[in-house]
């Protein structure tokens, strides 16, 4: 099963807030897990992530300003 979450071309101004708020998801799904997680081994690996999160996000945004045009976007999820 496919699911298409983003395709299309946009603004950098619109690819930078979509990719922005999704990546913000999945920090905040990260932070809810270490809130409610006794195991410091899976703490620690979820900050890790969310420091990749933001790292990935923080190139992304300097890439598409560096840019200035816009941006095609294509995100999908494969299940199964």
């Amino acid at each position: 099963m496919k699911i298409q979450l983003i395709e299309g071309y946009f603004s950098a101004k619109d690819a930078i807030e979509i990719i922005t708020q999704m990546i913000h998801v999945k920090i905040r799904f990260h932070e809810d897990k270490i809130d409610n997680s006794n195991n410091e081994e899976d703490m620690k690996m979820r900050e890790k992530k969310i420091k990749n999160l933001q790292k990935n996000l923080y190139d992304f945004r300097k890439n598409i300003e560096t840019k200035g045009d816009g941006v095609s976007l294509n995100a999908e999820l494969l299940v199964g």
